[in-house]
């Protein structure tokens, strides 16, 4: 675990708690190059009624209008957690580098939790760290879902 990943996650979940404040599932995301904060991103998924809004989506699409184009080499990529099969895809597609996360998501997680992403036959690989400031990551989470079944309401992590 580098340094830089720890202050950047830090980053990571200031904006995961943006997505907490407005009732979405508390993930965020931002993209890193050379050192620097290019795009970042929380869930919008029930304030744009759009199941493909999650953080990394949007943080890829603003990484990508910044840099003008879809392929974003040498770039890091930063989750607080594991993304789904969709964000995955995207990823490997936008050329992303590196990938790092915080905790695991068991039921939808696209890097090794459904599919391990190294197993897979593709023309690009990319780095993953896992376990980032984990324990503040499950954390922000399991509070999330506590408080949600305290409030009588049902979501599962998508």
């Amino acid at each position: 675990m580098k340094k830089d990943d720890i202050y950047f996650m830090h980053l990571v979940l200031k904006e995961a708690k943006k997505a907490e404040k407005l009732g979405e599932i508390p993930i965020g995301a931002l993209i890193v190059k050379d050192g620097k904060v290019i795009a970042k991103s929380f869930n919008k998924v029930e304030k744009k009624k759009s199941s493909i809004m999650h953080a990394e989506i949007d943080a890829l699409m603003k990484a990508q209008k910044k840099i003008g184009s879809w392929r974003l080499n040498d770039c890091t990529i930063y989750i607080n957690v594991e993304p789904c099969l969709m964000c995955t895809c995207a990823i490997i597609l936008s050329r992303i580098k590196r990938v790092v996360f915080g905790c695991r998501n068991e039921k939808f997680g696209g890097i090794y939790s459904l599919v391990d992403v190294k197993n897979l036959k593709l023309n690009h690989k990319i780095e993953i760290t896992e376990g980032v400031l984990k324990e503040e990551s499950i954390k922000l989470l399991k509070d999330f879902f506590k408080n949600l079944r305290k409030k009588g309401e049902v979501v599962e992590l998508v």
